[in-house]
Parts: structure tokens; C-alpha cells; sequence
């Protein structure tokens, strides 16, 4: 799916932080593909970019209003439908990361079809995949993997590939998760891939290039997680990865959305990511570890990942706080 910039970001009456990460992370990483934010008036959070109505994104060149944020439940409010209706007379196109889907509300699908406006529900895909071979593609893949689910895979992604652009590098970010893709314009939602296509899903994903091209693999999920590691091992195999870069969070006292459940050693998920990244590519490595160090200050981050560059023998850095380039010299 591709998605037309500028946006026009519409944060609804979100009032949680964590409710608008796709917005946040456009707005973080694409920034020249925003024109600004469409707040309600008990909206609390904010993306720091221009407030303005849809008129006057409008008038400042946007082409998509996106519903960035999440509810519970991923559903559309009945309250947002004019709004959405709004957008559409002013000949935007409409993007939506819930669940619910933009086609199934009748009014606002047939007002699309009428004036030749797409409607992108990024977490349902409409193209079609086929099942993952595993044979050898031209190029280089990357991926990011890690010891739990959100634990910073999509920004540590862009730190590398942000960086290796700045150096030369022919690199390209491939999104496989609804934030992602808003960032990039493109992508695959994985995780709303039918289970025996996930892994041909990733290989279109990360198609033939150039031998020297690098593509840097957004992962989802974890390995060791119990409810997301199917999405995960399908992304892997299709990535087809000649680097790993291991992604961990640290001060977390169990997985996420799990009870009592401790998260994996960095050694246990390497040894398993290797092993499940080398079914496709024999000759995959670890390339990396990337920490998020967000829950301590710098001095006690800088002495963490030193610590875990000491007992895993790799690169170790916080992609945020450290930047890349250790990672990145590991790579050639």
C-alpha cells in the first residue's frame, strides 16, 4: 500500500500519549510529510506540529487526513465520521490504522468512490502474497528483532537507516507495521497477513536489488513472545537477513501484556533468532545490540551497554542517546 504526502493528522479526542504513536512517529521521523494536527477541543496530547482545520490543511497542500491514534478496540467513533466526511469533500484521501475498517462505513465508502478518493485501512492489506520459497535475493537485508514486543525495532530501523544514508549508503526502510508505513509511504501491515503468506509477504517486502543496496527491515513481535512470535518467525524467514541487530528494553519485569512471564536473555534470543534466520540464510549473524535506555539516565546507560558489549563480544548502543555508527561499522 502506498500513502500520498502531506498528512493531515487527526488526533481525534486522544488523551493518552501512547494513543498517538503513529502520529508521533511521522511526525518524529517525516516531519516535511506532515502540514500539521487536527485536535478536538478535549484532545490533551500533542505532536508538536501546526494546529489547523481540514480547510486550511487543505489550503497548505495536504493530500491524506490519517487517523493516527489507537482506541480500545480499533474502532471508529460515530463522532469522527463528518470529520472524515469533511476531509473527503475536500478532496483528501483517508488513512486509518484501527481495526475497524474505513470501506465498511457505507457513507464514507461511497462519497470516496465518488470523487476518485482512496481509502487505505493500513492494517488490512488488499494485495494478494504468495508463499514464502526462500530462495536467494540479490541485495542486503537487515533486520531488527527482540527480546519482547515494543522495545524500540521501528526507531532503532530508522536510526540505521537515517544514518546510513548521511554515510553513502544505497539503503531503504521497508515498514511492516502500521506506524511504519505512515512514516515511509509504503509497506506491509505483517501482522494482518494471513498466516501462510507472512513469509512470501516479507520477501515482497524486501525484493531483488542492487548488490550493494542495503534494505533495513522493520521486525515485529518477539521469538520468545507466546502470542506474536508466528508474525515474527514468518517476517524473519522472508527477510531473508545477512544482519541481525538484537533490540532489548531494559527495567522490564515481565513481557509485555503477559503476567509473570520473565523476558528471554539477550543470549537465549540471539541463539534463537539465528537459528530461525538461517533456515532462509546460513549465513546470517548478529550484527548488533540496540538498548533502549529510556528508564535511566546517561551516566548508568552508557555503563549498561557497555557492560553487554563486554559479554556478547558486539556493538552495543543505545540508537537514540549513542546513535548508529557502531552498529553500521559492524556491518562491513
Amino acid at each position: 500500500m502506498k500513502i500520498q504526502a502531506p498528512y493531515l493528522l487527526f488526533l481525534g479526542d486522544a488523551n493518552d500519549e501512547l494513543s498517538i504513536k503513529m502520529a508521533k512517529g511521522v511526525a518524529d521521523w517525516r516531519p516535511e510529510q506532515c502540514v500539521g494536527e487536527y485536535r478536538l477541543n478535549n484532545c490533551t496530547v500533542s505532536t508538536g506540529q501546526p494546529a489547523m482545520d481540514i480547510k486550511t490543511a487543505k489550503a497548505a497542500g495536504a493530500k491524506t487526513f490519517v487517523l493516527s491514534f489507537a482506541n480500545s478496540g480499533g474502532t471508529i467513533d460515530p463522532a469522527w465520521i463528518p470529520f472524515i466526511i469533511e476531509a473527503l469533500e475536500n478532496d483528501m484521501h483517508v488513512v486509518s490504522g484501527l481495526h475497524q475498517k474505513l470501506t465498511d462505513i457505507e457513507q464514507v465508502s461511497e462519497l470516496a468512490e465518488r470523487r476518485g478518493l482512496d481509502l487505505i485501512d493500513i492494517r488490512h492489506p488488499s494485495q494478494s502474497f504468495n508463499t514464502g520459497k526462500g530462495y536467494k535475493r540479490s541485495g542486503k537485508r537487515l533486520i531488527t528483532v527482540g527480546t519482547d514486543c515494543s522495545v524500540g525495532k521501528m526507531y532503532t530501523s530508522l536510526c540505521i537507516e537515517k544514518a546510513m544514508k548521511a554515510q553513502g549508503f544505497d539503503v531503504d526502510f521497508r515498514a511492516s507495521g502500521q506506524c511504519g508505513i505512515l512514516i515511509a509511504g509504503d509497506g506491509v501491515a505483517i501482522d494482518c497477513v494471513v498466516a501462510d503468506f507472512i513469509a512470501g509477504a516479507s520477501e515482497t517486502l524486501s525484493p531483488d536489488n542492487t548488490s550493494e543496496h542495503w534494505d533495513i527491515v522493520e521486525g515485529q513481535g518477539a521469538l520468545s513472545h507466546p502470542a506474536f512470535a508466528g508474525v515474527s518467525l514468518g517476517l524473519l524467514h522472508g527477510a531473508q537477513p545477512d544482519a541481525i541487530v538484537i533490540c532489548h528494553a531494559i527495567n522490564r519485569s515481565t513481557m509485555r501484556g503477559l503476567d509473570n512471564r520473565p523476558l528471554p536473555s539477550i543470549a537465549q534470543t540471539i541463539e534463537l533468532n539465528l537459528a530461525a534466520a538461517r533456515v532462509t540464510n546460513p549465513n546470517a549473524k548478529v550484527a548488533a545490540i540496540a538498548v533502549n535506555t529510556s528508564s535511566v539516565d546517561e551516566r548508568e546507560a552508557l555503563k549498561i551497554c557497555n557492560a553487554i558489549a563486554i559479554e556478547h563480544n558486539l556493538p552495543c548502543v543505545d540508537p537514540v542517546r549513542h546513535g548508529v555508527d557502531a552498529i553500521i561499522g559492524n556491518l562491513t
